[in-house]
C-alpha cells in the first residue's frame, strides 16, 4: 500500500481506530491518530499504550508491506448528532 493511502485513511475525520494488517500476518492497533507516524518510506505504529495512551515502544514497517486497514471491532460508534431543542 502506497504511504498517501494510510495517510489518507488516518486523517479521516471523525478517526475510527483502525487495524494495520502487514503481509507477514501481524497486525497492529491504531486508537489514536497520534500514534502512528507516516512518512514515505516508513509507518510507525505506537503500541502497547500505558494507561495514559501513551505507548511504550514504537514498530516500524514498510509501507509496502501493509496489505489492508480495517476498523476495529467493537469500536465506538459515530457520536449522534444533538438535535435542537424544542420550545
Amino acid at each position: 500500500m502506497h504511504a498517501s493511502q494510510v495517510l489518507k485513511r488516518v486523517r479521516q475525520q471523525p478517526f475510527t481506530p483502525l487495524r494495520i494488517h502487514l503481509s507477514d500476518g501481524s497486525s497492529y492497533d491504531v486508537r489514536h491518530p497520534d500514534n502512528i507516524i507516516i512518512t514515505l518510506l516508513a509507518v510507525a505504529i505506537g503500541v502497547n499504550p500505558l494507561a495514559d495512551g501513551l505507548p511504550m515502544e514504537l514498530v516500524y514497517c514498510d509501507p509496502i508491506h501493509i496489505t489492508r486497514i480495517a476498523p476495529i471491532n467493537g469500536s465506538k460508534s459515530k457520536p449522534k448528532a444533538k438535535r435542537p431543542r424544542r420550545s
